[in-house]
């Protein structure tokens, strides 16, 4: 789950099971809110992150936060006090927070808000023909320019309290605290539940395999990794790091993946038959790789700022991107 939990509690008649659920969701994010905290004691400030998108942009804007003002760099841009995402989609490299989200088009030397993200909360992306969907607690945002702009989804395909998001091709998925799994044929213009159970403690980007849309990999902070072979109507685990917060794989290997968790990363380079574990740069918890799978991003939150690292030689070293 995100690291501030749903402030929704389950509807009147939910069921005893579901209100157990949300509960257990809840309860992973107190927990990677504690392990947030220890983490920013140890590494004197340095605190967590997750992966995510890209959008391009030259130039950072600072944004104040509720009754306050908050400023970042032009290399290290405002998100508020969690740093959820870090991921690519196409040329542009996005971070997201629960404040702000930030683009880049050069790999992360120089940033850019996107402002009709503010408050969004950002916690997963998903690419499907002619646009790109974000899903945070207020509920699920769609941009048909790249991710230059976005707008809140409404009517039919709004979803609310969207914490894991995925797509390959038209099919696209949703997990929410509330709803359980969904999934779109349509590229997210309508969804259908497919398991009213599942995925309410998942939280980031979901995968979706290219060439099998019925396949995914989920971060769930409550059981850990999860992988579906029926397109989420029945889950298994796929091993990995405990606690996870968010899941990457090789776009070009995909049976390379990254996993990142409460006890530190670890990789598997045969699909998650095996792990072994991986350092990322200090105190970075989210990982998302480039469209050519040649470069790992990875990412920290500075006081409320993002900082992002990158390796070229598969996360045995680390450079920042500015």
């Amino acid at each position: 789950m995100t690291s501030t939990p749903s402030r929704k509690a389950p509807a009147a008649g939910a069921t005893k099971i579901e209100r157990r659920r949300v509960a257990a969701a809840e309860k992973a994010a107190a927990a990677r809110r504690a392990e947030q905290r220890a983490r920013r004691l140890r590494w004197g400030g340095t605190a967590l992150a997750v992966s995510v998108v890209a959008a391009g942009g030259i130039f950072f804007a600072t944004r104040g936060g509720s009754g306050g003002s908050s400023s970042g760099s032009a290399s290290r841009p405002f998100v508020g006090g969690d740093l959820h995402t870090v991921s690519v989609v196409g040329s542009r490299l996005f971070v997201g927070g629960h404040e702000a989200a930030a683009a880049s088009g050069n790999g992360g030397r120089t940033w850019r808000e996107v402002p009709s993200l503010r408050g969004a909360d950002p916690m997963g992306w998903a690419r499907t023909p002619g646009s790109v969907l974000v899903g945070g607690h207020p509920g699920l945002y769609r941009s048909t320019d790249g991710g230059a702009t976005f707008t809140k989804v409404t009517g039919a395909g709004a979803v609310s309290d969207v914490h894991g998001i995925g797509a390959s091709g038209n099919t696209a998925y949703i997990a929410s605290p509330v709803s359980g799994l969904l999934a779109s044929s349509d590229g997210g213009k309508s969804w259908r539940t497919v398991n009213a159970q599942a995925g309410r403690s998942v939280m980031g980007t979901i995968l979706v395999d290219p060439k099998d849309p019925q396949r995914l990999i989920a971060p769930d902070m409550a059981s850990g990794l999860q992988t579906s072979s029926d397109g989420g109507k029945t889950w298994k685990s796929l091993g990995g790091p405990l606690g996870v917060m968010t899941v990457a794989w090789n776009p070009k290997d995909i049976n390379q993946i990254v996993a990142v968790g409460m006890n530190g990363a670890e990789l598997s380079t045969d699909g998650g038959k095996t792990w072994k574990q991986v350092d990322l740069s200090k105190g970075a918890s989210a990982i998302g790789y480039d469209a050519t799978g040649s470069t790992l991003y990875a990412g920290v939150l500075d006081d409320q700022n993002a900082r992002t690292d990158r390796s070229t030689d598969g996360a045995t070293t680390w450079k920042a991107t500015a």
